[in-house]
């Protein structure tokens, strides 16, 4: 790649935020190879607060820019809403990619502008292109909550390569906080759905299990595939009014040493919020897991 600036921007509830210059040329750093993010790029700056980040034309498919229609919306947990579009003729991802969604003329706006960058949460087969996020009290999320079905956004896409490996005698571990669990939905359905010969262990933590987005699905899921296994856990059980037979607590080492089935041959997946995916990280390391094998996601601002 040609030299430019290093792009150190990290993803603040859809926007990139970042000390570039408009339109340049970046190459990967640490911490973007860490996330799984070394496709080429260029940053757009917009205005103060929203950075676009871009593909250059090259490797990994083709980014496109598209208007979609809104058809569906349905709670996935509490304050969590999933949001069903029109899947662009032609449009290809892979499973654990991102988008950008931009709202067309909204009737409200604030300082955080009118872009916000999700996880593709459906898989590549499904008919509908699926976003799942945490409701917040912003412009842009009571705008995408009230729209009516038919609406027009605007998606581009897609980016990133926080993307399943393609060894598939080496396992692959998702641990996921929240609504981190977007991308590692896309990717269990991808593979319970097609030929796909990797051992998968989903490592789950949410507050309760009203919290935990999909958790009834990836339980089914983990029935009909026996390539795949299941082990959520619950932090605030006391403040929970439903029944839960699973883990309680933190991911932690123990957690880990104990239910990870192939600790020195896996490739780990982390994404959540940033402490947790920090925190994962240093206990991966700890318990022997090469930086090498190790990616992860962060989801600020959600």
């Amino acid at each position: 790649m040609a030299k430019g600036p290093r792009c150190h921007s990290q993803t603040l509830d859809g926007r990139r935020d970042g000390a570039v210059d408009s339109t340049q040329r970046l190459r990967p750093d640490a911490r973007s190879v860490k996330r799984g993010r070394t496709t080429p790029a260029k940053c757009l700056l917009h205005g103060s607060r929203s950075l676009v980040v871009e593909r250059l034309p090259g490797r990994r498919g083709t980014v496109g820019n598209y208007q979609v229609r809104l058809r569906k919306k349905e709670e996935v947990a509490e304050n969590t809403l999933a949001f069903y579009f029109e899947k662009p003729l032609g449009f290809q991802f892979k499973p654990g990619q991102f988008a950008n969604l931009t709202l067309v003329n909204p009737p409200e706006t604030d300082a955080e502008g009118n872009v916000r960058t999700f996880s593709i949460a459906s898989a590549p087969n499904e008919t509908d292109m699926m976003f799942a996020t945490r409701m917040r009290d912003t412009a842009f999320k009571r705008v995408l909550k009230a729209m009516p079905l038919g609406t027009e956004i605007k998606l581009g896409g897609p980016f990133g390569s926080f993307t399943l490996h393609s060894d598939s005698s080496r396992p692959g571990v998702f641990l996921a906080g929240g609504i981190g669990i977007t991308p590692f939905r896309s990717m269990i359905l991808h593979a319970g759905g097609s030929a796909f010969p990797h051992h998968l262990q989903l490592f789950y933590s949410n507050g309760r299990p009203e919290d935990a987005a999909f958790l009834h699905e990836l339980e089914g899921i983990e029935k009909e595939n026996t390539r795949f296994h299941l082990i959520g856990t619950m932090t605030k059980m006391e403040k929970s009014t439903h029944k839960w037979k699973g883990k309680t607590g933190s991911i932690d080492k123990q957690m880990l040493s104990e239910n990870m089935e192939d600790l020195n041959n896996s490739i780990c997946y982390v994404a959540g919020p940033p402490r947790m995916v920090s925190g994962i990280g240093h206990t991966l390391s700890d318990l022997g897991i090469s930086e090498n094998n190790i990616r992860s996601e962060e989801f600020s601002g959600y």
